[in-house]
């Protein structure tokens, strides 16, 4: 594997409710003229999926709570987003006048636990993350293999800042079909040592690849990966997420 190809799908719609992701991307590669093939990596951005899944909120039909109100008091944010961040998370990491980082009922350690304003067309309404972002990318492999008889693998993905780190990058929230961790341990190095500790993250760096040409404005939601050679089987993205025992920093 000395190389791979990313390329961008054009012309998918602005995704509504209720709609069948996989007939987008059908049509989007029909136009793109690039065929999906065995062992082809889908990284859809996790926007879409929530809007075919209809986690769409707005703001006017939610009633904060009084710890929603006491936050919005003292930071720089509306007491309703407030409150589906709460909604959202499983607990309160840590918070300042501008964002409150939470741990997600996934799992996820993000901003406002994935609450997003950015790529919602109607004013005063917010995405939310996928309830099961697992089960949404095996719904789509599974949807896409049926219709193209195509074994490919799904990463549903998501921008999150890092910690230490300024900027941001893609990871994936969700995946099927594609081991997301690449295991170097008891192999050796170009020197003979053994590698003890080398677990690379294959598919936040397949999701990450993917980012630089999504990005936010290019209305590219989906990229086909193309030459990446990657263990498949049933996996799920919490493989990704250290234990409480192993985390150094909880």
């Amino acid at each position: 594997m000395n190389e791979i190809r990313l390329v961008g799908l054009e012309g998918i719609p602005e995704v509504k409710p209720g709609d069948v992701l996989a007939h987008h991307i059908i049509d989007s590669v029909g136009r793109s003229g690039v065929a999906l093939e065995k062992n082809d990596v889908l990284v859809v951005a996790q926007k879409i999926v929530s809007k075919a899944e209809g986690r769409l909120v707005c703001l006017d039909d939610v009633v904060p709570s009084a710890f929603a109100h006491a936050l919005a008091r003292t930071r720089s944010i509306d007491a309703r987003m407030a409150e589906l961040v709460l909604r959202e998370s499983r607990r309160i990491v840590r918070m300042n006048e501008r964002v409150i980082i939470t741990e997600t009922h996934h799992g996820l350690i993000c901003a406002n636990a994935g609450v997003d304003y950015s790529n919602v067309p109607r004013e005063g309404c917010v995405a939310l993350l996928p309830q099961d972002p697992d089960a949404s990318a095996a719904r789509l492999r599974e949807d896409l293999m049926q219709r193209l008889g195509v074994d490919l693998a799904v990463i549903i993905s998501d921008t999150f800042g890092r910690p230490w780190r300024e900027g941001l990058t893609n990871v994936a929230i969700g995946l099927a079909g594609i081991n997301p961790l690449n295991d170097f341990r008891h192999q050796k190095d170009d020197f003979g040592r053994l590698l003890r500790a080398t677990v690379l993250a294959s598919a936040d760096e397949l999701a990450t690849a993917a980012g630089l040409i999504m990005r936010k404005t290019s209305r590219l939601p989906v990229v086909v990966i193309k030459g990446f050679v990657f263990e498949a089987g049933e996996h799920s993205m919490r493989e990704l997420l250290r234990s409480k025992e192993q985390d150094l920093f909880r």
